[in-house]
């Protein structure tokens, strides 16, 4: 694979992987999901690291700061979920798609953007 159709692959999968946070947490900050003052708070976090992200689309190749800064941001968030749902000893049908973006997608799209910029630099 070359480097720019890596470059592409993984902008179309940032892209994709996106639509997760941003809908989840515009759906929250609308007030679709609960009327909680603190829910609608943590749902514009989780809309601004979403739109963060995508924001970076354009020129994720120099944009490692971003994501050495928020994939970790993210999975410490997922561990939170991860030890609640734990400690209420159930894994709820609902948490199984925000834990595999959390815990796996996220740190997974952060590497390959980081092995995408060795080769793209590189070339």
């Amino acid at each position: 694979m070359t480097p720019a159709l890596e470059r592409r692959l993984l902008q179309l999968a940032v892209a994709v992987a996106g639509i997760v946070p941003v809908y989840g947490g515009g759906m929250g900050v609308l007030g679709r999901l609960s009327d909680s003052g603190h829910f609608r708070y943590l749902s514009g976090l989780l809309l601004g690291i979403g739109l963060t992200f995508w924001w970076t689309i354009p020129t994720l190749e120099r944009r490692g700061a971003v994501y050495r800064t928020l994939a970790p941001i993210v999975v410490l968030g997922g561990l939170a979920r991860l030890a609640a749902t734990i400690q209420a000893g159930e894994l709820a049908g609902s948490a199984i798609l925000p834990l595999m973006m959390e815990l796996t997608v996220t740190p997974l799209l952060a590497l390959w953007r980081e092995r995408a910029e060795r080769r793209l630099t590189a070339a």
